[in-house]
């Protein structure tokens, strides 16, 4: 492998994921007043409510699907679920999904870039990351027709190792990207780049969502009276 595929697919992931954590804990501890989305529901309501519940549902949707489908070793699966059917499933609801977000993202996008008002108090980080995620989701959308090519999972399992090599920091993760093709390897370089640039945009709501489950177990609150 060239040292451009080696820094991309075997030095930037670990850049990218150092910047993601220590950037997002420094964040919440030195400027917590802008740990927040920025609605602007209240300069303009037309397109956030569709746009936003439809980008929601595809997102959430496709991250856990990344994060289950990409970390979960091969063989905990391969038991009851071919890598063939697991790849057909993942192309199908996540073809859906993708859709769904692909679509809210449009209509949050067009708001933002073509309302005055809203285009005015919007923070180039703001666009920045609408841009960077409507490509990707793109990208994503792109890799449904090439997956279509090879039924057999081969290139899933491939693009799964890699990103289980990664992340156990085990050696070879590069050479398991060898013969994927450029809109792979772009879709895995640009979503790399949203965990890097994550720590510096409205997306560290993301977090607060996430611990809003703690909600669920935290203890009692005891109100009593005066006197």
């Amino acid at each position: 492998m060239s040292y451009s595929q080696t820094f991309l697919f075997g030095i930037y992931p670990y850049i990218a994921l150092t910047v993601f954590l220590l950037g997002s804990l420094i964040r919440f501890d030195r400027e917590q007043y802008t740990w927040k989305s920025d609605s602007s529901q209240m300069l303009k309501r037309g397109q956030l409510r569709l746009g936003s519940n439809l980008f929601h549902i595809g997102v959430l949707f496709l991250f856990f699907g990344h994060l289950f489908g990409m970390l979960t070793p091969h063989f905990i699966y391969e038991p009851f679920l071919s890598s063939g059917d697991k790849q057909i499933m993942a192309m199908v609801t996540g073809g859906i999904a993708g859709v769904l977000a692909f679509i809210g993202l449009t209509l949050l996008l067009h708001r933002r870039l073509t309302e005055p008002r809203i285009r005015i108090t919007s923070k180039p980080s703001d666009i920045l990351i609408l841009l960077l995620l409507w490509l990707q989701l793109l990208l994503g959308l792109a890799t449904i027709p090439l997956s279509a090519q090879h039924l057999d999972g081969s290139m899933m399992i491939r693009l799964a190792e890699w990103a289980q090599h990664i992340v156990t920091f085990r050696g070879g993760a590069v050479e398991l990207l060898a013969g994927a093709g450029w809109i792979f390897k772009t879709h895995l370089f640009l979503g790399m780049t949203i965990f890097l640039v994550f720590p510096f945009t409205r997306l560290v709501h993301v977090w607060s969502g996430f611990a809003a489950v703690t909600y669920v177990t935290r203890a009692w609150q005891l109100v009593r009276p005066r006197g």
